[in-house]
């Protein structure tokens, strides 16, 4: 991919929450997007670490023993094997998350979303 992306435009192409879209891809990872609202399932990933980039909302990443609140601008790596729930309580959250290309976003191919290139 050798084009500039525009996030802002690639945000505009879809309404479904947590149905992640590639914007990018390097060395082998997924660059996503994604527009979240509501709970997500509690999951892990047993073989990589987990990215999150918020750029719009509130996210609350729950964790067993805390919870972690993420703003505009701010990012957390949940680490791998780590078992996590997302949550956007306060309405629609943008977000960018990396993950290695194919991963998927339940930790489990058999639960997982369908994940599509923009």
């Amino acid at each position: 991919m050798s084009d500039v992306v525009n996030l802002e435009a690639k945000f505009a192409t879809f309404t479904e929450h947590w149905a992640p879209r590639i914007v990018a891809r390097y060395n082998d990872n997924d660059v996503r997007i994604v527009k979240v609202d509501g709970e997500f399932v509690w999951h892990s990933h047993p073989e990589t670490d987990d990215f999150f980039l918020v750029l719009e909302g509130v996210l609350d990443i729950e964790l067993r023993d805390r919870t972690v609140t993420l703003n505009p601008g701010e990012l957390f790596v949940v680490p791998r094997g780590v078992e996590h729930r997302p949550v956007a309580r306060h309405g629609e959250v943008k977000m960018i998350v990396i993950e290695p290309a194919g991963t998927p976003n339940t930790g489990d191919t058999a639960t997982a979303t369908q994940v599509e290139a923009l």
